[in-house]
């Protein structure tokens, strides 16, 4: 059994190693979704909680969404999916959040930044948000774990992207990369098995450290866990953006 599972760890490997430069640096082999491993561009990213949940001093099952920090002039910002930020919660943010222990600090989200189109009548083509998130001792959440940038009018499947989420199954990250495709004009789709319930919101980030997609959109992110999807980021994305990184 031990040679058996040898033989496969080596295989494996040799699949990623073939697979890298197709996935932009990403974790090869594509199309395949696996545990992340804790390092500094995972902890960009991060688990959504209701603020009572967190504190109650259990984290660990609570979390619903995924957010991911986003390069911006004041350092404190997140973006995810609108539809995880739609309700009348208070809510905060753990980045790197691994198995009920967050990492690097909880930050409550302070302001929400909602497009017109899914504040006036959830459409599904404006499914994506940002948050302000509160500072702590002077900090930003992005001096602390730093950010991506936060990319708008690129070509869908210029390059393979690495979507990294929270399962709500789940206490850690997993992450898959492949190359996403075109839905439709407005949306953009992936084929990534087992992102399930809670990986909402999470970023599709291509090989230059962009987010170029955030999970969610058609169907919420998605009727089955094997195909996701995003909006195809354009314009109003970008103003958006240009509001909540302004937000003084």
């Amino acid at each position: 059994m031990k040679r058996n599972a040898l033989l496969g760890a080596v295989v494996l490997l040799a699949v990623t190693s073939a697979s890298e430069a197709a996935a932009d640096g990403g974790p090869g082999p594509l199309g395949v979704t696996a545990v992340a491993a804790a390092t500094a561009q995972s902890a960009r990213v991060g688990a959504l909680l209701t603020a009572a949940d967190a504190g109650a001093g259990g984290l660990a099952g609570e979390h619903f969404c995924t957010a991911s920090v986003v390069h911006s002039p004041h350092h404190d910002l997140i973006v995810t999916a609108a539809h995880c930020l739609g309700g009348a919660d208070e809510l905060v943010f753990a980045p790197g959040y691994r198995d009920g222990k967050a990492p690097h600090g909880i930050w409550r989200v302070e302001r929400v930044f909602l497009p017109d189109g899914w504040a006036q009548g959830q459409d599904e083509d404006s499914d994506v948000a940002f948050a302000v998130l509160d500072g702590r001792g002077g900090e930003g959440v992005e001096d602390v774990v730093g950010g991506n940038r936060f990319a708008t009018r690129t070509t869908t499947g210029a390059t393979a992207v690495t979507v990294t989420g929270y399962p709500d199954s789940l206490e850690v990250p997993v992450r898959c990369t492949n190359r996403p495709t075109a839905h439709n004009s407005t949306q953009q789709r992936i084929d990534c098995p087992d992102l399930t319930g809670g990986t909402s919101g999470s970023p599709w980030v291509n090989g230059d450290g962009e987010v170029v997609g955030v999970l969610g959109g058609h169907e919420q992110g998605g009727a089955t866990s094997d195909i996701s999807y995003s909006v195809v980021l354009g314009s109003e994305a970008a103003e958006l953006y240009r509001d909540a990184a302004s937000d003084p």
